[in-house]
């Protein structure tokens, strides 16, 4: 088990434990972080699992890819740092990975 830390825009510090191979969406949707709205269930195809990943986690977690990518530009909350918390699935190298979540949009 893997430790992931969400800062949510209202100042709270959520910490949730998850196994290697889940996504980083799964472990928000059990924290019941309510910007994390995950509507496609995981899918890559709406965008409601934005987090900004924090920039000492950035070179860790790696870029988006292409089509991840595409649906970020939709977004107005986007910077360098921006993923899909569904496309980031936990590893041991993440373990404490620490990501920021916006507002709900």
């Amino acid at each position: 088990m893997a430790k992931a830390v969400f800062l949510t825009a209202d100042g709270a510090r959520l910490e949730g434990e998850l196994t290697a191979g889940y996504s980083l969406m799964e472990a928000a949707v059990r924290l019941g972080i309510p910007a994390i709205r995950a509507e496609c269930g995981g899918a890559a195809a709406c965008a409601t699992c934005h987090v900004h990943v924090d920039a000492a986690w950035a070179d860790r977690v790696g870029p988006p890819n292409a089509n991840e990518r595409e649906l970020l530009a939709l977004l107005p909350s986007v910077d360098d740092h921006s993923r899909l918390s569904c496309q980031i699935i936990m590893r041991d190298a993440l373990d404490g990975v620490i990501l920021h979540v916006p507002a709900a949009v």
